[in-house]
């Protein structure tokens, strides 16, 4: 009978070594869909920020007034916020393509608009003020109400859950490309050319968005049976969020931090009453912000998701909020311009973990609810965050206004931080064995 080899046989034998997987920083970007997903965004992101700016630049000409700056951004945010929550049921119902489609068909709508009134705002404005620009915005925020939720989900649909973070990272990179890119060529063709140019370049862009969609292979829609009414359905993914406080933190904190921080809305009044920089000035100064974040982004992508990255984005928002203090007392346009780079990158930081802890930690039938969640919170911190800004501006002066903001930044770290533990403990080790 052969003689059982003890414990011990084999022990000073050692261990076979067991290769590290490669970390691939293209691995997302060699999915033939995302790639062209990917170009789509560049191509609306650019689009829409050219409208901003351009629309903020019109918008100050015409009142020279910060307030109606700050009114256009709760002009697109109301739509926005009240469609938020149907379009995320939408998103978990009906392809996911297909509402990206009509609701960037709609924003065609609304660059058209934009360009027929450049020619007319002369002859209206003395009678309708500014209303007709709010009109165009309204539609602008109505369509991105829905288109949110949908462009969220549908990013998902196309990688797998292991490249979640890598997507993210190369989905924030082009999306800061497209936001270095858009204000500097529409400050540019507006300032060199006019306005009505950038309007036309605007809604051109929008259109290709569109058409590069039809690209992307429809997929078979696994229509999901549900025993739950659509209030029921909106009420479940609330109830995710506010139970799942890694997420319910993370969007929290982007919530008040830009709310508060949204300095970035004031652009227009620091290229003319500042720094007296003009149309092609402002473009540049509403790009520096997208020139860090893009760094970041980069940075992001070539690295896997580690270590404590609750810590982190506590941290990089603690620095966004010093950013904004700086930027506050600051007269020279290069230390701004340097300043407002840092402010990209740290914002950068907060977006890309966030994205990535919301897609890990929200299951796919839920991810249009979410992401509509998430749109909400998103939009009241970019669009009312600008309306908070040039009301403040207007009631306290601009330079305390920033400064207040900066300040509120600094605050809500610290709550976050004490009411968020889970978030605050959260490793990226663990975030990627969900």
């Amino acid at each position: 009978m052969a003689q059982k080899k003890g414990p011990s046989a084999d022990s000073n034998r050692p261990s076979p070594a067991v290769p590290e997987v490669r970390h691939d920083p293209y691995a997302a970007l060699r999915v033939r869909d995302f790639r062209i997903l990917l170009m789509t965004r560049l191509a609306i992101t650019i689009a829409s920020q050219m409208e901003v700016v351009i629309v903020r630049y019109q918008v100050y000409g015409l009142a020279h007034d910060p307030l109606p700056i700050g009114i256009a951004g709760l002009v697109e945010a109301i739509p926005s916020l009240l469609v938020a929550l149907i379009a995320g049921h939408i998103a978990d119902t009906m392809q996911r393509r297909r509402l990206v489609i009509l609701s960037r068909s709609a924003l065609i709508v609304s660059s058209c608009g934009l360009f027929t009134l450049s020619f007319l705002m002369p002859t209206l404005y003395p009678t309708f003020g500014i209303w007709p620009i709010y009109a165009m915005i309204f539609i602008a925020g109505a369509a991105g109400g829905f288109l949110s939720p949908a462009s969220f989900a549908y990013n998902a649909e196309l990688l797998p859950k292991e490249l979640f973070a890598n997507g993210a990272a190369w989905n924030g990179s082009v999306w800061q490309t497209g936001a270095i890119v858009g204000p500097t060529v529409g400050g540019l063709i507006a300032g060199f050319f006019s306005l009505s140019a950038a309007y036309a370049t605007d809604a051109v862009l929008t259109a290709l968005s569109v058409v590069l969609v039809f690209l992307i292979p429809s997929r078979p829609f696994e229509q999901r049976v549900r025993e739950e009414s659509s209030v029921q359905s909106i009420v479940a993914g609330w109830k995710f969020v506010f139970r799942n406080q890694p997420i319910l933190g993370a969007i929290s904190l982007d919530l008040f931090a830009v709310l508060f921080g949204g300095a970035v809305a004031m652009l227009p009044v620091y290229a003319s009453d500042v720094f007296h920089v003009g149309a092609e000035g402002l473009g540049i100064l509403q790009a520096a912000p997208s020139v860090g974040a893009v760094l970041v982004s980069v940075l992001f992508a070539h690295y896997r998701l580690r270590g404590g990255v609750g810590k982190q984005i506590l941290l990089t928002v603690a620095m966004f909020g010093i950013t904004i203090l700086l930027f506050a007392v600051s007269r020279n346009i290069y230390l701004s311009l340097a300043l407002l780079v840092l402010y990209g990158a740290t914002d950068s930081v907060s977006v890309i973990i966030r994205s990535t802890v919301i897609q890990i930690l929200t299951p796919d039938a839920m991810r249009g609810r979410i992401a509509a969640i998430n749109s909400m919170f998103i939009t009241t911190s970019n669009e009312i965050g600008a309306f908070e800004s040039g009301l403040a501006a207007k009631l306290m002066g601009l330079v305390p206004s920033v400064v207040f903001g900066g300040a509120m930044t600094l605050i809500t770290v610290g709550i976050v931080a004490a009411a968020a533990p889970k978030l605050r403990k959260l490793r990226g080790e663990a975030l990627l064995e969900e």
